[in-house]
């Protein structure tokens, strides 16, 4: 496996820097899969503003997590399950609605469930998705809008999970206590 340097300010690229300031200033320190994306500045100024773009969406905080959480366990991402599920306690959010995306199991509202089904959809066909689908998530009290939304995120999650998948970035240490795998 290729070894990913886990950049500070210092080894960083100059152009990643003020990208790593960005990162100190939202999360109080340098996350490893920004240390790693550091190596590519392109790659990490896209993320940080897709991540904001998707955070500032129509979404709450439930759904933002629905739709994050649904494309990482899909893509069976070690780094960004367990981050994410720190960011959702720091969000507020609900642990039955984390617990069940982590373990595949129905979510609390079927508003929800439909989320879930309807992002899956979205990664799993690759953006093919079906009429009926789409009316039902309409149908969910959902936006066309927000069927674009789901969009985003998918694009911020690839950069995200690809990366780590490449990198086989390690865990912060505040979310090792969320380690994840997926179930066989």
């Amino acid at each position: 496996m290729t070894d990913f340097t886990l950049h500070d300010k210092q080894s960083a690229p100059e152009a990643s820097q003020a990208l790593l300031d960005n990162s100190i200033n939202a999360f109080g320190m340098i996350p490893n899969l920004h240390a790693v994306m550091a190596e590519a500045p392109g790659l990490l100024e896209g993320y940080q503003q897709l991540h904001q773009l998707f955070l500032d969406s129509s979404f709450d905080d439930e759904e933002t997590t629905v739709v994050w959480q649904t494309i990482n366990v899909e893509h069976e991402c070690h780094y960004c399950v367990p981050a994410h599920t720190g960011i959702a306690k720091n969000m507020k959010v609900d642990d039955s609605i984390t617990e069940a995306l982590r373990n595949e199991t129905p979510l609390p509202t079927d508003k929800l469930e439909t989320l879930r089904n309807f992002t899956l959809s979205v990664v799993r066909d690759r953006g093919n998705v079906d009429d009926n689908a789409v009316q039902t998530f309409l149908d969910a009290g959902f936006t066309k809008r927000q069927v674009l939304e789901v969009i985003l995120a998918a694009a911020q999650k690839v950069m995200s999970n690809y990366t780590n998948h490449l990198a086989n970035t390690p865990i912060d240490k505040p979310f090792q206590k969320f380690e994840w795998r997926k179930a066989d």
